[in-house]
């Protein structure tokens, strides 16, 4: 699953990155973003490409009242294509959703020791996500929600977690992105885990583990006690 991620650069940057227009134009950093909170995605309209700021957990546009809706944060990817939930986003509204690292837990018996999971070059990863959109029959405003397709893990995440978020290397973007593409054989292919992504991990603060909490010191690294060592070295954890 993907249940918390850090966006450290401003959109003015990922707009660069992602070669696309910054329509949200936030510099914060972020460094424990959680379901609900705003984020910043890639969206790709006709020609026009551009980073917007949508709240994380998807409100299908059909949902009565999206305030007892479920919103999940995460789509299956053997399933995204025909879930109720996700299927019409799944073929005319898909993102990515750019991410210096993700958070994930390491059970080791009762306990659970949080890693940061990132690209050893410090490049941003791109998540594969899912979006839509619903209009308030209220004040006619209109809400746009995202989820993160995660798959089965690839070699290095199988010994943290069964699952992970799908990360879409360069050369796919602009293929997931295409709203014109519907093809569900080449999109779902996409989503298989990937071997080629290379990732690095290593542990951080319990801070992270409290939503309330941000701010650079919760990717800082840190040495768990002595009796969890052995959990993170057999892993071949930085």
């Amino acid at each position: 699953m993907c249940g918390r991620f850090t966006q450290q650069r401003p959109t003015s940057e990922l707009a660069e990155i992602f070669d696309a227009e910054d329509r949200w134009d936030d510099a914060r950093g972020k460094f424990n973003v959680a379901p609900t909170d705003e984020a910043a995605v890639v969206v790709q309209r006709d020609d026009r490409r551009a980073i917007v700021g949508y709240a994380w957990g998807l409100v299908p546009g059909w949902s009565g009242d999206p305030k007892a809706a479920g919103r999940p944060f995460n789509a299956r990817a053997e399933t995204a294509a025909t879930s109720p939930l996700f299927r019409d986003s799944f073929r005319r509204r898909r993102c990515l959703v750019p991410a210096d690292g993700f958070y994930e837990w390491l059970r080791e018996g009762r306990k659970r020791q949080p890693l940061r999971i990132f690209d050893p070059a410090e490049r941003p990863l791109a998540l594969a996500g899912l979006w839509t959109g619903r209009q308030d029959t209220t004040s006619g405003d209109w809400r746009r929600t995202f989820t993160i397709v995660t798959s089965r893990p690839n070699a290095f995440m199988a010994g943290i977690h069964d699952r992970m978020p799908v990360i879409v290397p360069p050369d796919l973007w602009a293929r997931w992105l295409d709203p014109s593409l519907r093809d569900p054989g080449e999109l779902l292919a996409m989503l298989e885990p990937r071997d080629d992504i290379v990732l690095a991990a290593y542990p951080v603060p319990p801070l992270v583990n409290n939503v309330r909490n941000d701010g650079p010191e919760l990717i800082a690294r840190y040495e768990p006690p002595a009796e969890a060592a052995p959990a993170t070295e057999q892993l071949g954890l930085l």
